[in-house]
């Protein structure tokens, strides 16, 4: 069995807004680090100063971005010192 307990995703993204966070989409294995700017009531995730990650290598800086709720796989505070891989 894991460690890890349930989280109520709702507070645990409010309390993340305006922080450095690192979105995995359940498609592939892309991730996105940037800074979560708001989350609706859907949980779909605007981030801004956005990076895609596609295995772990750096494709470049998005910006702006939405993702659709249904998409993401998992969404975790960034870690400044972690590198982006499995």
């Amino acid at each position: 069995m894991s460690g890890f307990a349930p989280v109520n995703p709702k507070p645990f993204l409010q309390d993340l807004t305006g922080k450095d966070v690192v979105v995995r989409l359940k498609w592939g294995r892309t991730e996105y680090k940037g800074v979560l700017i708001s989350v609706d009531s859907y949980m779909n995730l605007q981030l801004d100063n956005t990076v895609e990650f596609v295995d772990g290598e750096d494709k470049g800086t998005l910006g702006e971005i939405m993702i659709r709720c249904n998409n993401v796989l998992w969404v975790s505070a960034a870690n400044a010192d972690a590198k982006m891989e499995d």
